[in-house]
């Protein structure tokens, strides 16, 4: 019988008991469970998120992903009055018009190129035309920026497994307390957990905090639905590296202090924007990177998670990173000790074995 060994997407298989997903949010962000992970081996730790500075070391720098979720979700209605949903998902990259955008639509089948959905008074979006994936050109028809008429008639796009609609709770919960650039379609949900407590308790440790930006987009809700990971292809998003950035992340290197990084999007981003010594070039562009086991990291030294659903690419990216049987009988111990799974759940702090050991007795 074959032994999994991560290679395979059932490798990434496991039993979450009904009612483990966290379908709303912790009453206070840094109240979540954190449960610390050693890299390829050792004994794991329970803590609470807001002692997540006794981690830290001085000097050590952390990388968060300051891109903030739209309510590009709209609500609307056919000229027959049927109803109708738009999810917006980027401006249309070539489009010489900033109100075109790429964006999924529900009913698919009937909301073809010359379609109408009104949503608002001052709120009308109109089908172009069919675009790759399924997805639809848009153009949205609205006085003033679109982002001003989402932000009136938007609603959070809160993933499928949620099975809620979103509520005014989730206009502030679903986006990080730094979170500042518009653009992304889910939430980096790793960042959900700090607070201004927590972020100021790093800074008195001499922690450096530096901020990038990736887009989330829709391919995050989308399963692996092939066998062979490397038959898988994730969808280009957008990120931005500024100088200042990179050279933070540069100089801890060159000085053998830690590179932390705030969940899976900043993970990606780091990696593909690192040259071969895994120094961090600047800079803006579209990443497809998938990260797997076997792969070698560049740049990241310890990561800050959440629970991710089976099967899917986020789940393989930390067995990547901290090993896939640690991993794996992480995500075991994890269920066994009932913690709160997906975008509202607890997290995990993938180290080296050495602060696991040490810094937490």
């Amino acid at each position: 019988m074959r032994i999994p060994d991560g290679s395979r997407v059932a490798d990434y298989e496991y039993d979450l008991p009904a009612g483990r997903v966290a379908r709303y949010p912790a009453e206070r962000r840094d109240g979540s469970r954190l449960l610390v992970v050693p890299r390829g081996d050792g004994p794991l730790r329970h803590l609470r998120f807001h002692q997540a500075a006794e981690l830290f070391e001085p000097g050590d720098v952390l990388v968060v992903n300051e891109s903030k979720v739209l309510p590009a979700r709209l609500l609307g209605r056919k000229p027959t009055g049927a109803p109708a949903e738009i999810l917006l998902l980027r401006p249309a990259p070539a489009a010489p018009d900033e109100r075109v955008w790429e964006a999924l639509v529900r009913p698919g089948g009937k909301l073809k190129p010359g379609r109408v959905v009104d949503v608002a008074e001052d709120l009308r979006v109109e089908i172009l035309d069919s675009a790759p994936g399924g997805g639809r050109l848009v153009r949205v028809i609205c006085p003033g920026r679109v982002q001003d008429a989402l932000e009136r008639h938007g609603h959070m796009p809160l993933p499928p497994y949620l099975e809620r609609e979103d509520e005014p709770i989730d206009r502030e919960r679903y986006q990080t307390v730094y979170a500042r650039t518009p653009g992304s379609v889910a939430a980096p949900t790793a960042g959900l957990h700090f607070t201004p407590e927590v972020l100021e308790a790093l800074r008195e440790r001499g922690v450096e905090r530096v901020a990038l930006t990736l887009h989330v987009g829709v391919g995050t809700f989308r399963p692996v639905e092939v066998e062979d990971p490397g038959a898988h292809e994730l969808h280009h998003e957008w990120y931005d590296v500024p100088a200042v950035a990179a050279a933070a992340v540069n100089r801890a290197r060159d000085e053998g202090r830690r590179v932390w990084a705030v969940g899976t999007t900043a993970v990606r981003t780091l990696e593909a924007v690192a040259d071969e010594r895994g120094r961090l070039v600047a800079g803006s562009g579209t990443t497809d990177l998938f990260i797997r086991p076997p792969y070698r990291f560049k740049v990241v030294d310890a990561l800050l998670t959440n629970f991710h659903l089976p099967r899917s690419t986020l789940l393989m990216l930390v067995a990547a990173f901290g090993g896939y049987r640690q991993v794996m009988d992480a995500y075991r111990e994890a269920v066994a000790g009932e913690y709160r799974f997906y975008s509202y759940g607890d997290a995990m702090a993938v180290v080296p074995a050495g602060v696991a050991a040490t810094r937490l007795r």
